[in-house]
């Protein structure tokens, strides 16, 4: 898969929709062992619900982590220094393919990243081992692969015209499992786990909003991959949008998107 190039900006266009689900995970973390907790968030992309953990944990030292210098400039920018209770919200390169705590961790947080991560199954046994007695583990994924807004990009890569520059660089529908799995692998780790679904139907406003999201997001390692031929990122672009007005029609109320996520809470135990 090409790592692609990410835009701050484009992203948090949908930020209260994006931030939803993060919100949800974050009710569902129980009491973290020490009253100064360490919090890792993996994946933090530009900071803005890395910042969530401070307002709900205001004494702990919480880093966040990106491999994309695009998103921890943002973040650094933001979101990083003293927290309002006495904690520190601070940001550092990282890949989750290869990342590991560097010290004991009351919380480890992903948020929407790892459906980007091949084999992340395994790093879990490297990333509970990390955690104090009775800390969390909680992630949220995108768990929609076979939905429109992917199978249509998928399709429209595999076609002649764009097959050789884009079939192998979007996301597998492979890239997230099934919950009974996560449920297998967290408990086998011995943690007492939580696992869900969530669909969410987003009401988005303005012109092609489903293209708009999706640029944001897992239209990315496609625009990246195209980056050096614009023309053709451009008509790549507009051949997708044609796709997503179809599946995605508009309504007086607005555009709805279908949008469903799984959710992992995992506590080790004590």
């Amino acid at each position: 898969m090409t790592t692609p190039t990410w835009d701050p900006a484009q992203y948090l266009r949908h930020a209260g929709h994006r931030a939803r689900p993060f919100t949800d995970l974050l009710a569902r973390i129980p009491a973290l062992p020490d009253e100064r907790p360490r919090i890792a968030d993996l994946g933090c992309g530009p900071g803005n619900v890395t910042a969530l953990l401070a307002d709900r944990w205001p004494t702990a030292h919480i880093t966040g982590y990106d491999n994309s210098p695009e998103m921890l400039d943002q973040a650094h920018v933001d979101h990083e220094g003293t927290t309002a209770g006495g904690g520190r919200l601070d940001f550092a390169p990282a890949d989750a393919r290869t990342w590991t705590p560097e010290e004991p961790c009351d919380l480890i947080v992903s948020n929407a990243t790892l459906q980007w991560v091949p084999g992340h199954l395994d790093r879990f046994a490297d990333w509970t081992a990390a955690l104090k007695p009775g800390g969390t583990l909680a992630l949220q994924v995108p768990d929609n692969t076979d939905a429109p807004l992917h199978a249509l990009m998928r399709d429209l890569a595999a076609t002649p015209r764009w097959k050789s520059r884009l079939a192998d660089v979007l996301r597998r529908t492979d890239s997230v499992h099934t919950p009974g799995t996560y449920l297998d692998r967290l408990a086998r780790l011995g943690c007492a786990t939580d696992v869900w679904q969530t669909t969410y139907f987003h009401v988005l406003t303005g012109e092609d909003p489903v293209l708009d999201w999706v640029k944001g997001t897992g239209l990315r390692p496609a625009l990246t991959a195209l980056a050096d031929d614009p023309g053709a990122r451009d008509a790549f672009v507009t051949e997708y949008r044609d796709l997503l007005r179809d599946a995605y029609p508009s309504a007086p109320h607005g555009t709805v998107l279908p949008f469903r996520r799984l959710f992992a809470v995992a506590v080790k135990g004590a």
